[in-house]
């Protein structure tokens, strides 16, 4: 029993002895990280990642934290104050960083220094320690989208053909590229074979076809624009290409057009034709259509390459008569247009020649001293152009205005100008006027002929006119006439001296031939009492001038008048009278109404007081036509004042 007991009693003390190791050993620091290891995996250059490390005081004292240093390039880290204390079952968290510099792995480590109590062979001892935390991570370059080739050109195409090209996409970078987008401009570019969006991991490609079909001739310019993730987030791939014309002709200049040719003679025009389209032509023959057209310079077969003339060769037209002839200029060649035909003109024209219209003037009377122009034309009425190159007169007294030679008419035009007349005496005259040119009737005669006649005379009957009383603000009127002797005269105006007087009857210019005779009508309206005078002077060509003499007296109004009544006509056409009145029954009368009377009855009543008048009427038809003066005249005697 007492071994038993003291078996008992050694246990526990071990028990117990354990117990207070285990106790001592948690009652000093233990400083743990975690995670002990950070890999960052692959981080694109460029950007950074971030990782935490929980730092904690496992044992029973409190322990000095600091930092001692990192490693590694492309590593950093934060939220570690130091120094620090961490109480026993403390911790804190320091934040990693990786922010790769160049592409690869790249390792380091964060080493933390702490220090406090801790227990050494069973005994207590106060010593620094180090925490180390390993780094590691991978520095990836980013994404880049590579064409390849970088711009496609496919030559020269002919239009309604098309061509491929293989492009190939690639991405060059680091990390994955998503290609979202292709946008292609350009007329006649496509593209075939890529289906959108791809993805393309680190170093794959794609490939697809960019197909050119040109709808035109011309050079053209296109672009492909990819759009992706990539840090070239949009990638241009250009394009060109050129569109040709089929072969074709093409005549410079499309038509020939020799105008008008003379009979006999001939023109040479030159052409030429061009390969407009884009392969070779060969022309190999030519035919010519048309009375009179010709050509030469064109040596068959002829091998044009694209865009390549022909040296230049001659149509020659040769008229045989004179009219307008057409014909046809054909090339037969293997272009896309295997005959083409270039048009040609021309008229053979007679030779020029010059006609006078009229073919002679005559002047008739001229007065001496005087000129007379009459209009001569002359005109081209053959087919080629004619040059007056002089023009001659004889006969002195002839003259010509508005030719000036040279002058060249072509086929149909003319020219009018004026030839003269200016007699120095009386008597016949005569002439001609010779136009000389390169017309086929090279001088032109235009016989000329004219009188001179002595200068005309007129006179004015009566010489004068006296008006006697007339009542103020009245009127009375007087008949006169011109008349001309020897020769025609022509009176361009007349000239009254006084207001009072005016002249009716007359429109300038007035033409008297000789032994003729033209009527007026001066009327005479005072405009206060007591004798008034005037003259009327004409201007003429007559070698004399006369002068109308004129005289009258204004009186004061009359305080009577006079009452006259008449029987009507019998005849049905009559629609008014006129009434007269004259100082005696002999006349002169004038009249004195200033409208048609309707009726049979009239009122005067600008009678001078102590005067005697004489009246008589007329009867005026719907023809304008009136009748003699009534028989016998009426008499009124007005009583003096």
């Amino acid at each position: 029993m007492r071994d038993r007991s003291s078996q008992l009693k050694a246990v526990k003390c071990v028990l117990v002895l354990t117990f207070l190791l285990i106790f001592a050993s948690r009652a000093f620091g233990q400083l743990t990280a975690n995670p002990s290891t950070i890999n960052f995996g692959n981080v694109p250059l460029g950007t950074g990642a971030t990782q935490s490390v929980a730092i904690a005081n496992s044992g029973g004292q409190s322990l000095n934290l600091s930092l001692a240093g990192i490693t590694g390039t492309g590593f950093s880290s934060s939220g570690l104050a130091s120094p620090v204390t961490l109480s026993p079952g403390q911790s804190l968290n320091v934040t990693v960083v990786f922010s790769p510099q160049s592409a690869g792995t790249a390792t380091g480590g964060i080493s933390l220094t702490y220090n406090g109590a801790f227990r050494h062979h069973d005994r207590r001892t106060n010593n620094t320690s180090v925490l180390t935390v390993s780094l590691s991570g991978t520095g990836t370059s980013p994404g880049l989208l590579v064409a390849n080739p970088g711009s496609v050109s496919f030559g020269s195409l002919l239009v309604g053909n098309s061509q491929t090209q293989a492009v190939s996409l690639t991405n060059s970078g680091g990390t994955s590229v998503t290609v979202s987008q292709a946008t292609t401009q350009g007329s006649g570019f496509s593209v075939s074979g890529l289906t959108l969006p791809v993805t393309l991991p680190a170093g794959w490609s794609t490939s697809f076809t960019v197909i050119f079909a040109p709808q035109a001739a011309g050079a053209g310019n296109g672009n492909i624009a990819f759009a992706s993730n990539a840090s070239n987030s949009t990638l241009n791939l250009p394009l060109s290409g050129s569109g040709m014309a089929p072969s074709s002709l093409s005549p410079i200049p499309a038509g020939l057009n020799f105008g008008n040719v003379q009979t006999g003679n001939n023109q040479t025009l030159p052409g030429t034709v061009t390969n407009s389209g884009g392969s070779s032509v060969t022309v190999t023959q030519v035919a010519v259509t048309g009375s009179g057209f010709t050509v030469n310079g064109l040596n068959l077969p002829l091998a044009l390459a694209p865009g390549q003339s022909s040296p230049n060769f001659n149509v020659v037209f040769a008229p045989q008569s004179a009219g307008a002839v057409s014909g046809t200029l054909s090339l037969t060649s293997n272009a896309s247009n295997p005959t083409l035909n270039i048009p040609l003109f021309g008229t053979g024209v007679t030779p020029g020649a010059l006609s006078a219209n009229p073919s002679s003037l005559s002047f008739g009377n001229v007065q001496v001293s005087n000129t007379q122009t009459l209009s001569e034309t002359v005109t081209n009425v053959g087919g080629s152009s004619v040059t007056i190159s002089q023009d001659t007169l004889t006969g002195a007294a002839f003259s010509v205005t508005g030719l000036n030679p040279p002058v060249t008419l072509t086929s149909g035009q003319s020219i009018t100008f004026g030839v003269i007349f200016t007699p120095s005496s009386a008597g016949s005259a005569s002439g001609n006027q010779a136009v000389a040119s390169n017309a086929s009737n090279p001088t032109l005669n235009i016989p000329l002929s004219g009188t001179g006649t002595a200068a005309g005379q007129f006179t004015v009957t009566p010489a004068s006119l006296a008006f006697g009383n007339v009542v103020v603000a009245t009127s009375a009127s007087l008949l006169a006439q011109l008349s001309a002797t020897g020769t025609s005269v022509t009176v361009t105006s007349a000239n009254l001296s006084s207001s009072e007087f005016t002249l009716s009857g007359l429109s300038f210019p007035v033409a008297i031939p000789a032994g003729n005779n033209v009527q007026f009508t001066v009327t005479f309206t005072p405009q206060a009492t007591g004798a008034a005078s005037g003259t009327v002077s004409f201007a003429s060509n007559a070698s004399n001038s006369p002068v109308l003499s004129l005289s009258g007296t204004g009186t004061p109004t009359s305080i009577h008048s006079v009452f006259l009544s008449w029987t009507a006509s019998t005849s049905s056409d009559v629609i008014g009278y006129n009434i007269y009145r004259g100082a005696g029954s002999a006349g002169p009368y004038s009249k004195i109404n200033s409208s048609l009377n309707a009726g049979t009855t009239y009122t005067d009543n600008s009678v001078v007081d102590g005067q005697t008048y004489c009246y008589v009427s007329t009867a005026v038809s719907s023809n304008n036509e009136e009748s003699a003066y009534s028989s016998p005249p009426q008499q009124a005697v007005i009583p003096a004042p």
